[in-house]
């Protein structure tokens, strides 16, 4: 089996290639995906295949190939303040990356079936909080998991902007699945065998774009109790920020914004970025994936004839492209200047360390 784009020596290259194939095409989408390092949702036996554009599974942990979830993060829309629902939310990994994007005032939700996927997402996005070195550089929206079958959700939750769903649906499930979204939202399913962008645009009318063609495992019938009902499962309630929260949302952007102002006056513009470092280019080509949703599942995007290159012009280019590329430099160690800010300040210690989330670096 091969991946979409070639594997990557790590998370920034992986995301390098997924630009270069066009799988990544938003500002928004590459920085939610340079944030979060795949490699930390893997466990630590199997981190060597993190950056292979390959989907993974050990027992009931999964996750998907890197292309799936740039296809369906692209198709999302996502914008901030955005309430969103992950069915099957695995690992946890899209939720997080969602998060980033929808900031402190969005809602981000997560249904899955297996209780130890979700104790193992829990045990990821607490890592990714303390550790991340990226955390600091958003505003977060935490996502919330709860378990059970999204095919039992309550008729009486509320409608999402934004809905994903990682199992492959039924076709007797679609309008059960377009009843959680509501109108000028967007639904992400497969659906026949193609991963399905569903666009709510009136009460009762929809406009769908086929994206992707697609092979899932289908999503698991709910197994109903002895007494013939089923378990319905209730989605976190949407909670009201405490004003110590929504304080510290404040301050923190007030600090942003103050660095920001002396980044523009040190720098001139602000825009000046650190150097991206030139990698060896990629071309896209056919994909075989083999995506894994609790059973084995396949996906395939549909071929495009300008895919179709020799070996002797990929060389060919490689080998210019090495004698042009200068000899890279290691970047310099990234600073967090919030922490120096809010660690500056004078306030008692305990303050400081719940303005950055007590986290650990």
């Amino acid at each position: 089996m091969g991946g979409a784009v070639s594997a990557g020596e790590d998370n920034d290259e992986l995301i390098d290639n997924l630009k270069e194939a066009q799988y990544i095409r938003t500002e928004l989408v590459e920085q939610a995906f340079r944030a979060i390092d795949r490699a930390d949702y893997y466990l630590e036996e199997f981190k060597e295949n993190a950056y292979k554009d390959l989907a993974w599974k050990h027992g009931n942990i999964h996750l998907s190939a890197p292309c799936i979830y740039s296809e369906v993060m692209e198709a999302l829309d996502l914008q901030p303040g955005l309430s969103f629902l992950n069915l099957g939310s695995g690992t946890g990994y899209l939720s997080s990356m969602v998060g980033l994007i929808l900031g402190p005032f969005g809602v981000n939700h997560g249904v899955e079936l297996h209780s130890d996927v979700i104790e193992y997402a829990k045990q990821k996005l607490d890592f990714f909080i303390r550790t991340s070195e990226s955390f600091d550089k958003f505003d977060f929206c935490e996502p919330s998991f709860v378990t059970g079958n999204c095919l039992e959700i309550s008729p009486d939750c509320s409608q999402y902007d934004r809905v994903y769903c990682g199992a492959g649906v039924q076709k007797e499930h679609e309008e059960y699945m377009k009843s959680l979204l509501k109108v000028g939202g967007i639904l992400v399913m497969p659906l026949e065998e193609k991963l399905t962008k569903i666009t709510r645009t009136g009460p009762s009318a929809w406009e769908t774009k086929k994206i992707l063609a697609v092979s899932f495992a289908p999503l698991i019938q709910p197994c109903h109790s002895e007494s013939g009902k089923s378990r319905l499962v209730q989605l976190p309630p949407v909670a009201v920020r405490s004003l110590q929260d929504l304080a510290r949302i404040a301050i923190r952007g007030t600090i942003k914004k103050v660095i920001h102002q002396e980044t523009v006056s040190k720098n001139g513009n602000g825009l000046k970025n650190t150097p991206r470092f030139k990698r060896r280019r990629v071309r896209r080509r056919r994909m075989e994936t083999i995506v894994f949703l609790d059973k084995e599942v396949f996906a395939s995007r549909i071929s495009n004839p300008s895919d179709d290159n020799s070996c002797e012009d990929l060389e060919d280019e490689r080998q210019e492209e090495e004698e042009k590329t200068p000899p890279e430099r290691k970047p310099d160690p990234p600073v967090n200047f919030l922490r120096q800010k809010v660690l500056s300040l004078p306030l008692p210690d305990p303050l400081k360390y719940y303005l950055l989330y007590y986290r650990e670096k």
